[in-house]
C-alpha cells in the first residue's frame, strides 16, 4: 500500500483555532525541533504580522518566524495566504510583496495561497510574487456547499490552478463540511484535472467528520493530510496526527511519521493548556447546523460576544438565519475569512435595523464593486447588488480605489525604516509598534511550577540548602536551620 505523509498545523491552525491566537512564541518555540524531526513534508506557521500578536500578546511576528526556522533546519516552513493580510481590508500589492520577500528572508519556504472566491486572477497575481520572492506555492481550493460548489466547479477550479504551475494543489475546508460521501465524488474531478500534481487535504473536525473525511481522502488515493498535535488537533482543529496515522496503519498504507517523536509535544501543551486555562481540542460530535449557515465557529462565538455587549443575545438564531439569506443574495461565497465576516456582519446589520439593506458595511460595497473577485461580484442577486450599489457611499468607494505605490514609496513614505518594522507599523499601526520596542523580545515560556514555589520545595526538601542568603543593597538576609544528627 502506498506511504502517507502529514503536513504538520500544530503551531499555526492548532492556536487559531482552539486559543483564539494566544499562543505565545515562548509556548511555540520548545517544540519545534521535535516537530522537525518528525518526518512532516512541512510545518505551518503564523506568517502574518497580526494586530492580535503585536497589540495584545505585545510579540514580534518576526522573531517568532526566526526563532522558529533557527530550530527547524530539516522541514519547509509554510504559511497560509490571500489577497490580504490585514484584517479585512484589501492591501497594496507591492505592501504583499514586501511581506513575502521578509518571510522568505527569515526563514520560510512555502506559501499555501488562498483566494476567498477561488477566483484565477486572485490566484495569478500573488503567485507570481511569491514565486518571485523564491517560495514554492500550494493553491488552495476552497470548499464550500451551494448551488454554484459543484464537482464541475471543482474539476474547471483545478485546470484553471494547474495552469499557474503551483508546487502542488490543496482541497481546503476550513469550516469542516466534508463528508465521506462528497469526498467519493469530489476528489475524482480534481484527480482527474491534476496534471501530475500532488493534492494534499485540510479539513477541520468542526462538523465531527474532520478524522473520517481525511481517511476517506487516503483511500482515494490522497498522499499528504494536513494534521496536527494534540491537544491542539480536533475540536474546531485539524485531525489528529496519531489518530489519523494508526488509522491508515490499520488500513494497511504506511503514515510517514514518527510518533514516538511528537508524543513530548503532545505532554509540552498539555502542560500549557493546564496552566493557561486553553480549550482542549477534543472530538466533536456531529453538527448539522453547520450545513445550514455555514458560519465558521469563531465567527459564532464572536457574533455572540457582540450581540450580547447590545444586549440583543436573543436575537443570534435570527441572525445565523439571515446569514443563509444573505449568503444565497451576494452570490453564495465560501463562508471563509473575510466572506464570512462580510455575510455575517451585514447579516447582523439586517437584524438589528429591522430592514435589509439600507445600512451596508463598506467591505459588502467592495464585494459588490468586484474588487474581492469579479466573478464572486458577479454571481450576485442583481436586485441586492443594485441596492447596494446605488448611494452615494458606494459611488465614492468606486471613486477612490485602494492606492497602489511601489515598494520604494512606501518605505519612502514610512521614512526607509526596516522592512519588517513597515509592514509591523502598516498591519498594527504606530502606537502599537512603538510599545512592541518598549517591551522587547519576547519571554521565555517555563511549563514546570513557578519559580517561587520550585525554590520554597527546595528549601523545604530534607536534601535542600542549609542556609538562604539574600542581598540587596542596603538589606542583608541570612536565614538557616538544624540539622538534626
Amino acid at each position: 500500500m502506498p506511504d502517507i505523509r502529514f503536513s504538520d498545523t500544530t503551531i499555526r491552525d492548532g492556536p487559531n483555532s482552539l486559543w483564539a491566537q494566544n499562543g505565545r512564541t515562548g509556548m511555540l518555540t520548545p517544540v519545534v525541533e521535535n516537530l522537525d524531526n518528525a518526518g512532516f513534508e512541512s510545518i505551518e506557521i503564523d506568517g502574518n504580522p497580526s494586530k492580535k500578536i503585536v497589540r495584545e500578546l505585545k510579540e514580534n511576528p518576526w522573531e517568532r518566524i526566526r526563532e522558529i526556522a533557527k530550530r527547524a533546519t530539516r522541514t519547509p516552513l509554510r504559511v497560509v495566504g490571500g489577497r490580504s493580510f490585514v484584517s479585512f481590508d484589501l492591501s497594496p500589492l507591492a505592501m504583499y510583496q514586501m511581506k513575502l520577500e521578509t518571510l522568505a528572508r527569515n526563514g520560510v519556504h512555502q506559501l499555501r495561497l488562498s483566494d476567498s472566491g477561488n477566483e484565477v486572477e486572485g490566484w495569478a497575481e500573488r503567485l507570481t510574487l511569491a514565486k518571485a520572492a523564491g517560495l514554492d506555492v500550494i493553491i488552495n481550493l476552497i470548499y464550500s456547499i451551494s448551488p454554484r460548489h459543484t464537482d464541475e466547479y471543482y474539476a474547471l477550479k483545478t485546470q484553471q490552478a494547474v495552469a499557474l504551475k503551483p508546487l502542488r494543489i490543496c482541497l481546503k475546508d476550513p469550516s469542516g463540511l466534508l463528508t465521506p460521501d462528497r469526498m467519493r465524488t469530489i476528489v475524482p474531478a480534481i484527480q482527474e484535472h491534476l496534471g501530475g500534481h500532488t493534492l494534499e487535504l485540510h479539513t477541520h473536525c468542526t462538523t465531527g467528520l474532520g478524522p473520517l473525511t481525511a481517511l476517506e481522502g487516503i483511500k482515494l488515493g490522497i498522499p499528504n493530510i494536513n494534521v496536527a498535535v494534540p491537544p491542539l488537533a480536533n475540536g474546531s482543529g485539524n485531525p489528529s496526527v496519531f489518530h489519523i496515522a494508526q488509522n491508515a496503519r490499520a488500513l494497511g498504507y504506511t503514515p510517514l511519521v514518527d510518533e514516538e517523536i511528537l508524543k513530548p509535544v503532545e505532554t509540552h501543551f498539555n502542560k500549557v493548556v493546564r496552566r493557561e486555562g486553553f480549550t482542549v481540542g477534543e472530538p466533536l460530535e456531529y453538527d448539522e447546523g453547520q450545513y445550514q449557515h455555514q458560519v465558521p465557529g469563531g465567527m459564532i462565538s464572536n457574533l455572540r460576544f457582540q450581540l450580547g455587549k447590545l444586549n440583543r443575545s436573543n436575537l443570534l438564531n435570527a441572525v445565523l438565519e439571515e446569514c443563509k439569506q444573505v449568503r444565497a443574495e451576494m452570490g453564495y461565497p465560501v463562508m471563509v475569512t473575510p466572506f464570512s465576516q462580510f455575510v455575517g456582519s451585514q447579516a447582523a446589520i439586517n437584524v438589528i435595523s429591522g430592514t435589509r439593506y439600507e445600512v451596508v458595511t463598506e467591505q459588502v460595497i467592495q464585494y459588490a464593486l468586484g474588487w474581492w473577485g469579479y466573478e464572486s461580484a458577479n454571481a450576485m442577486n442583481q436586485d441586492v447588488r443594485d441596492k447596494i450599489l446605488n448611494r452615494k457611499r458606494a459611488q465614492e468607494v468606486a471613486a477612490d480605489p485602494v492606492p497602489q505605490p511601489t515598494i520604494e514609496e512606501i518605505r519612502r513614505q514610512f521614512g526607509n525604516k526596516p522592512d519588517e518594522e513597515i509592514l509591523l507599523r502598516f498591519a498594527a499601526g504606530d502606537e502599537a509598534v512603538d510599545e512592541l520596542q518598549r517591551v522587547g523580545p519576547h519571554k521565555p515560556y517555563h511549563t514546570g511550577p513557578h519559580a517561587v514555589v520550585s525554590l520554597v520545595e527546595r528549601l523545604l526538601s530534607p536534601e535542600g540548602p542549609d542556609h538562604l542568603a539574600i542581598h540587596r543593597p542596603g538589606f542583608d538576609l541570612v536565614a538557616g536551620r538544624r540539622r538534626n544528627d
